[in-house]
């Protein structure tokens, strides 16, 4: 990635099949996304002509229908977007051994970090049956991704689409930032109705971050908006979460809340750029 040439850096962006379910259906009118669906090529061409880059990834998961970009398009879209793309990939842990193994494929393969999503993937963070995966992860020093908090996926379908909030909650994931050290955390989105426990989290964990994707940003809520303007300052970063929530809405909506004029080129971009290592 060229990140001297970007003006932003999108910590959370979803490629998706063009296979549309109820619980697509559902999410789009949950967040307001009415647009087309968009090609990889698409989305590449978004970023570029907005100097924005991104990191990409499509989540492994069986609860919603929804089929998964195979982690090897990913990094092959990623690939032919090198500019402005980094690839993430994402393996259920439910998996078990197989799943290790992945890991270990797409570690050596080159992806730059890892996409979860407990409530979708049906497990608690810290569960040990995940820990043979993790330990993969973090002895390659690679960051990953949690879905944290309130889930837009399965709202208002009956039973919510059969997604259980609980294993949004991220104090699962303070159990795994104590015990896999070497391993960067990011904490997607505001965690409502787990905001305190989030940013506890985060300001305890070195190796912890939060990433502000999911949510306009004219709901972040004021205790937030302190903790990105002071103490956290240098451990939160821009999501989108396209294509749910596009750059251009949550930008326009970023400008207009009271985040210090010094503290935004760090959440658009500088924090990203340091966690990823993209200045050595």
């Amino acid at each position: 990635m060229d990140f001297q040439n970007l003006v932003a850096i999108d910590t959370h962006v979803h490629i998706e099949s063009n296979t549309d379910n109820v619980a697509d259906e559902t999410a789009r009118k949950y967040f307001g996304e009415t647009g087309a669906r968009s090609s990889p090529q698409e989305l590449a061409e978004y970023y570029r002509s907005r100097k924005i880059g991104c990191i990409v990834f499509s989540v492994d998961e069986r609860l919603t229908g929804r089929p998964q970009v195979p982690n090897d398009d990913v990094a092959a879209i990623a690939a032919a977007n090198a500019d402005i793309m980094l690839p993430f990939a994402s393996v259920d842990p439910v998996r078990g051994p197989e799943a290790v193994r992945e890991a270990e494929r797409l570690v050596k393969l080159g992806v730059r970090g890892f996409k979860l999503h407990p409530p979708l993937q049906r497990f608690h963070a810290n569960d040990r049956m995940a820990y043979p995966f993790y330990e993969v992860i973090n002895a390659a020093r690679l960051p990953v991704i949690f879905h944290t908090g309130h889930s837009g996926i399965g709202a208002g379908m009956p039973g919510g689409g059969g997604v259980r909030l609980k294993y949004g909650n991220p104090m699962d994931i303070d159990d795994v930032a104590v015990d896999f050290r070497d391993m960067p955390i990011i904490l997607a989105h505001p965690s409502f109705p787990w905001q305190d426990e989030a940013i506890s989290i985060c300001l305890h964990k070195p190796q912890v971050y939060i990433d502000l994707s999911g949510w306009s940003p004219k709901y972040f809520s004021p205790v937030l908006i302190q903790y990105a303007n002071t103490l956290l300052k240098q451990k939160m970063l821009f999501g989108s979460d396209y294509p749910l929530i596009k750059p251009d809405r949550w930008l326009a909506d970023f400008e207009k809340i009271a985040i210090r004029d010094e503290v935004r080129p760090l959440i658009l971009k500088e924090n990203a750029v340091r966690l990823l290592g993209l200045d050595h």
